[in-house]
């Protein structure tokens, strides 16, 4: 986890140990947020956004009641082992070759997010899940963290201002982040560019 070239808080790349889970293939998209709470949107199939980490904690609550199933949002640990898809010490989901040599990444994200699956998944089968929007997780985010994190389950924090989330955005200059980059803002904003995608303990 992390990456000792990369940016300070993302340093010191460290081996962690996470207890199984499940990550979902695809990040939450509009009517499967509108399933919960009724809201206007254009595009069933696009990833919901503008949602704070308050609603994206709330849709997995419901989830978890309407399945019997204990759904949730993934640490961020979870996260990049998920994002990773096997492959250790690489840049990216599909190895450490640049974003822009991916294929369709010039038709992709000009006016907005995409719906999901338009690219290859990773090596664990999912999708999108350092692109299109970013996702939140469950921790609390400290710059500093990792210079202190357990080196299993570590679930961030136990307080802070801002959540931490991970994955890229269709709004940035570069629509595709390393696994390793890490994001934050605070739980009450909402932006068009975050969503997320649900984990589930095992």
């Amino acid at each position: 986890m992390g990456q000792d070239d990369g940016r300070d808080e993302e340093r010191p790349a460290h081996r962690v140990v996470v207890s199984p889970f499940r990550m979902a293939r695809c990040q939450v998209t509009n009517a499967d947020f509108a399933a919960f709470r009724k809201f206007d949107f254009t595009g069933a199939a696009l990833p919901v956004v503008s949602v704070s980490w308050f609603d994206a904690v709330a849709y997995c609550e419901w989830l978890s009641g309407r399945t019997n199933m204990p759904y949730r949002l993934p640490t961020e640990a979870e996260w990049e082992r998920a994002a990773r898809g096997g492959l250790e010490g690489k840049l990216y989901t599909w190895g450490d070759e640049p974003p822009q040599e991916q294929p369709r990444y010039s038709e992709l994200w000009l006016n907005g997010p995409e719906v999901g699956g338009g690219r290859p998944p990773n090596g664990f089968g999912l999708c999108d899940i350092s692109e299109n929007v970013h996702e939140w997780c469950s921790d609390w985010y400290g710059e500093r963290y990792y210079e202190l994190s357990p080196s299993t389950n570590p679930r961030g924090p136990v307080s802070g201002a801002r959540r931490a989330s991970r994955g890229g955005s269709w709004r940035h200059q570069i629509k595709i982040t390393r696994v390793a980059a890490r994001s934050s803002i605070p739980p009450e904003f909402r932006y068009s560019d975050y969503g997320f995608r649900c984990a589930l303990s095992l």
